[in-house]
């Protein structure tokens, strides 16, 4: 555009100007978001809320229009760029509730940028535009001059009617779908941020007389086993607990140009019990909440993380239940212990000890702390340790995997063919195959000190590394390489469970459905650990032939994973859309609406549990 051009665009109306500029920046946002890209109904869906402000403005300021216009401007950018950003990260529409992760995300700003692709900050483009050309000040004082300048009342004041017509009918009749793209896409992006600001997602509460097990049994369609298999199998023995930064399941077996992509897991999927069909449960805590639904059986809040919402309660958790039963507790993470509240929620589930980078120091860092290395190898004297004092628990949380996973050069331990290398899922694979070399390490260790033979040892990923939303087209023909299909949604939140467990000699591939929240009544069996007074959500994966999966966060309201299909709904359930596990289309059973209620009432049995437990103790 010439500058004859630019002087012309400059000395149209602000009302105007702006509303051009903001509609430029809505359809990009529903170019990255939205699968259907821009359309003309973000005129009526995104426009509206604008010209509500742009209405007042011109009603109630005397002064300063432009500084009033060009503030409105700035907060739409920045309310559009973070809706696109956290879409890259988290594949949802990010709303008021992530202010509370705020200091999380200086934390992981390399992870920001990372998905930060060149066209986005085209978003800022008319800023640094207006910069320039408010410095002649000609044109900013003939611009100044011309937005000062009153608009026909009558036509603003029908405009505004106009308008906020507009905005109730796009809210109003959508605040039922299910689905938050769906919502936001149909009520407009500016409207949904508003909606959820006024809106109350709370659930009525249950009283805690209806939350019981056999009413938690009924609702998931199982019935606990008089006798169940492997019951005490590996009784009296060590429990440690390796939760695998970002480690999805597709690594199991991956080979890539002939090279092994994590020989060490493949080890253990091939000698001991491997679940395969297991998936994450994790919400806006990610590593966190991973922890917290592991060692409680309970799932993530409906809004932030566990780590925050539910650490004021007094949390009936694994490591308290190990403890009732002789076991010392302690948990392995070489972040500090401040890093998503973490003190809180270890004392909140009862860890009696924590180790975290204030312990292991800042040798070898790698992200946010030591590597995985250092991680491995002072906890493993650290344990030794423990050892002499009779059986214990431990939990390790994995780091050096991290998103963007671009680990030094000083880990790499394998060289990528160069279709994979510069790409995001070449990063991916070279940093999982640096946090298997390091989990070698570990299991050689454990098995020098006699530890390993004389412990249930379970390993699981805590979360997708690889969001679909957050790859390029050439890394999606990548994943298509890997899998020989195209990559999907089950596929993302596919992650491995492997435990290797004394007493249970053979190997074995368990195909039925699991997900995190059913890690502890299965090790618990295996202990022969009593979970008789603690209600649990999850179920003993080697005694259960069928499951039932509520999901949060990473896929819409009303999700769920059942034995054959993973559900999304849309506006509904009659209009949600069933998805096959592993693309295995044949095998796919379509979720029932009975299913969909059932896990719904999951959510709010659990919900109401947690939410009436006792505060925690000072």
């Amino acid at each position: 555009m010439s500058a004859w051009s630019f002087k012309r665009l400059f000395h149209i109306r602000p009302f105007i100007f702006f509303s051009i500029i903001l509609v430029i920046k809505s359809m990009l946002a529903y170019f990255v978001i939205f699968d259907g890209g821009p359309s003309w109904k973000l005129l009526v869906t995104e426009m509206p809320f604008c010209w509500l402000l742009f209405c007042l403005i011109e009603w109630f300021a005397k002064k300063r229009k432009l500084v009033y216009y060009v503030s409105v401007n700035l907060l739409v950018t920045a309310v559009l760029f973070a809706v696109i950003m956290y879409y890259k990260y988290f594949g949802i529409i990010v709303t008021y509730h992530a202010l509370e992760q705020i200091g999380q995300v200086t934390a992981v700003k390399s992870s920001v940028f990372s998905l930060l692709a060149p066209y986005y900050l085209l978003i800022f483009v008319d800023i640094i535009v207006l910069v320039v050309y408010m410095f002649r000040r000609k044109w900013a004082v003939n611009w100044k001059q011309l937005s000062q300048l009153p608009l026909n009342r009558a036509v603003v004041s029908a405009l505004f009617i106009v308008s906020l017509a507009l905005c109730l009918f796009n809210i109003l009749p959508n605040r039922a779908s299910m689905n938050e793209i769906v919502k936001a896409e149909d009520m407009g992006i500016l409207n949904y941020e508003i909606y959820t600001l006024f809106s109350d997602p709370k659930q009525p509460t249950l009283p805690m007389s209806e939350i019981t097990q056999a009413a938690i049994d009924k609702e998931k369609g199982i019935q606990e086993p008089a006798s169940p298999k492997f019951w005490q199998a590996s009784k009296g023995k060590n429990l440690i607990i390796v939760q695998m930064e970002a480690f999805q399941n597709f690594l199991i077996g991956l080979k890539i140009d002939g090279q092994e992509i994590t020989p060490n897991m493949n080890k253990l999927a091939k000698e001991h019990i491997y679940f395969s069909n297991f998936y994450q449960q994790v919400g806006q805590g990610n590593t966190s909440d991973a922890e917290f639904v592991v060692n409680t059986s309970f799932y993530t809040p409906p809004t932030g993380a566990a780590s925050v919402v539910y650490t004021g309660h007094a949390l009936p958790s694994l490591p308290k239940v190990m403890q009732a039963n002789g076991y010392q507790t302690a948990t392995f993470h070489t972040n500090f212990v401040e890093f998503w509240n973490r003190g809180d929620l270890y004392k909140a589930l009862g860890f009696e000890k924590y180790y975290d980078q204030n312990w292991f120091g800042q040798d070898d860092t790698v992200f946010f702390g030591p590597s995985d290395e250092v991680l491995y190898r002072k906890t493993a004297a650290q344990l030794d340790e423990m050892q002499k004092s009779g059986p214990f628990y431990s939990q390790l949380i994995t780091m050096s995997s991290h998103h963007p996973f671009t680990i030094p050069e000083r880990k790499y331990k394998i060289k990528l063919p160069d279709r994979f290398e510069g790409t995001f899922v070449g990063d991916y694979i070279r940093a999982q195959n640096y946090a298997d070399y390091a989990l070698g390490l570990f299991i050689d260790d454990l098995k020098k000190r006699g530890l390993w033979d004389n412990s249930v040892f379970v390993i699981y990923g805590d979360h997708l590394g690889l969001p679909i939303y957050s790859l390029n087209n050439d890394e999606k023909k990548l994943m298509h390489e890997i899998y020989g299909r195209e990559y999907a949604n089950s596929d993302m939140i596919n992650i491995p469970l492997i435990i290797s467990a004394p007493g249970v000699t053979k190997p074995m591939e368990v195909k039925e459905t699991g997900g995190q929240s059913d890690i502890m009544p299965t090790v618990a069996n295996l202990l022969g650990v009593s979970l008789q007074d603690h209600i649990h959500f999850g179920q003993d994966l080697l005694n259960q032939t069928s499951n039932l999966l509520p999901e949060r966060y990473y896929l819409p309201s009303g999700s769920l994973i059942a034995d054959h299909t993973m559900f999304i709904p849309g506006t509904s359930f009659k209009d949600g859309t069933n998805h096959p596990l592993h693309g295995d289309a044949q095998a796919m059973v379509p979720a029932t609406e009975d299913q969909f209620n059932r896990a719904w009432k999951l959510l709010q049995l659990s919900d109401s549990y947690v939410s009436q437990l006792p505060p925690v103790n000072p």
